[in-house]
């Protein structure tokens, strides 16, 4: 699991590990910053009686993936299942994102998942098992404005695990993609800020609206339905114990409003199947 340190990948490492799986939850900065994160997970699993492991991942760095995976690969001799779910989030005027920004979120969010896909892959073929899960959104399937720069990094992902779905079922490796809804997240308190300020200056009163939005997210949900972030990670226990067919996508919300990704899903899967098997690869449907 990359991006443990919180959110999503907090819970869904204790969840795994309360289930009695072998969980490896990964984060940057270990002995610094989330020093106090690792310990706080390593207890809070073993209060249940679980082993958890923590360990250094970088996903923007090859080198940190690259030993993170080879040390996990000489421990455990496999990996089963890989949980892509670190990212980021940028909430702004989409144009004052400068091409350096944009790089550094695909960074994390589009390269990230590239870069640990094809380290535990050729591991995963050759045992002719495995799994990969990309924690993608919502606006992986729809825009809104201010968040164009966030929405082209889950397209991008979306495509790629919609990608591996295919070309990997010959080997017996599965692809999916949880898709979750606007859950209270850190992602949005840490939004990175564009850098041209020059191109902000030109949108007036329209470059305070992302700010607005930081600013009543937490306020935007119904107290009568407290949103429930472990929704996500049960979802993700759920595919990680499938022993039938997975869903290529999970849409996971918390008010049980989807904006119509549900719907989305359900009319592109027949026309997507529908190449496929004009082009003859119905078998990888």
């Amino acid at each position: 699991m990359t991006g443990a340190s919180g959110g999503f990948g907090n819970l869904t490492v204790l969840e795994l590990a309360r289930r009695g799986h072998t969980v490896i939850a990964t984060m940057r900065d270990i002995d610094g910053r989330n020093s106090q994160i690792r310990s706080e997970l390593i207890e809070a699993a073993k209060a249940e009686g679980n082993p958890l492991q923590v360990l250094e991942i970088d996903v923007a760095d090859d080198a940190s993936v690259q030993s993170a995976i080879d040390s996990i690969i000489a421990q455990h001799g496999k990996i089963d299942v890989l949980v892509n779910n670190a990212g980021l989030m940028p909430i702004g005027v989409t144009e004052a994102y400068t091409i350096a920004d944009v790089e550094r979120l695909f960074a994390v969010n589009v390269f990230g998942a590239i870069r640990t896909d094809r380290a535990v892959l050729p591991h995963m073929r050759a045992a002719g098992s495995g799994l990969l899960i990309q924690v993608t959104s919502l606006m992986g399937r729809f825009v809104m404005p201010f968040f164009g720069i966030y929405s082209a990094s889950k397209f991008a992902l979306e495509a790629l695990a919609e990608a591996y779905r295919y070309e990997l079922t010959s080997f017996g490796v599965d692809s999916v993609i949880v898709e979750p809804g606007p859950f209270p997240s850190n992602l949005i308190s840490s939004s990175p800020e564009p850098s041209d300020a020059g191109v902000l200056a030109t949108y007036g009163e329209v470059a305070a609206i992302p700010g607005h939005i930081k600013a009543s997210a937490d306020q935007s949900h119904d107290p009568a339905l407290p949103p429930r972030p472990q929704l996500v990670a049960d979802a993700i226990a759920k595919l990680v114990e499938a022993t039938e067919r997975r869903p290529l996508r999970t849409v996971v919300m918390p008010e049980g409003l989807d904006y119509g990704v549900q719907q989305i899903n359900d009319a592109v899967a027949p026309i997507q199947n529908g190449v496929l098997t004009a082009m003859g690869m119905e078998h990888l449907i």
